[in-house]
């Protein structure tokens, strides 16, 4: 998608070549406009596929899953990474690593809001290991939901998780995929 293209050219940093900082529009400070846009290319891209419902995994995820979901009607289900007091009852679970937080979260959702009969299209802001989409694609296999695939905003191609998420046979779709940041140079796929 050019338009996220040019904004990661433009606003993105490069650190330590293998992290990009794109907090001033995607994960800390959001741009609901481009997250519109991109929600758009979505619906778009999973025409036809009867996606009921969308999975993510907080907290970077839910505010481009909030504005897709507006395009598909459907509502957003996210995975929290901690129990809390408000979650009664019978949950799905799974353990998950972190690349950006460098942990393992213990990863959950209510089985109230995921069911069989659910078509699943898994968002989130990046891949780059697969760690979170292989969490949210157990959590579904666990109730028995169809991953219809998965909608990443920004896809680190020069590492593995694309290639591992896609053998599985989940059909990724990402606005933008990085080939490399050597140097600090951004270079699409």
């Amino acid at each position: 998608m050019r338009e996220l293209e040019e904004r990661i050219r433009r606003d993105g940093i490069v650190e330590d070549g293998e992290v990009l900082k794109v907090d001033s529009f995607l994960n800390h400070q959001m741009d609901v406009q481009l997250f519109a846009a991109m929600g758009k290319e979505w619906a778009r891209l999973f025409a036809g596929e009867g996606v009921n419902k969308i999975l993510t995994i907080e907290a970077s995820g839910i505010g481009i899953a909030c504005v897709a979901a507006q395009q598909f009607g459907a509502p957003v289900v996210f995975a929290k990474k901690s129990r809390t007091k408000n979650i009664a009852g019978d949950v799905y679970h799974v353990k998950v690593a972190s690349f950006t937080h460098g942990r393992v979260s213990d990863v959950i959702v209510s089985k109230r809001f995921l069911l069989p009969s659910d078509r699943l299209l898994l968002i989130d802001d990046f891949l780059a290991n697969g760690a979170a989409l292989e969490g949210l694609i157990a959590l579904a296999e666990q109730a028995g939901a169809t991953v219809v695939g998965a909608g990443i905003a920004i896809e680190k191609a020069f590492q593995p998780g694309g290639e591992r998420i896609r053998a599985k046979g989940v059909r990724v779709e990402s606005l933008a995929r990085v080939k490399s940041m050597e140097g600090g140079h951004i270079e699409f796929c």
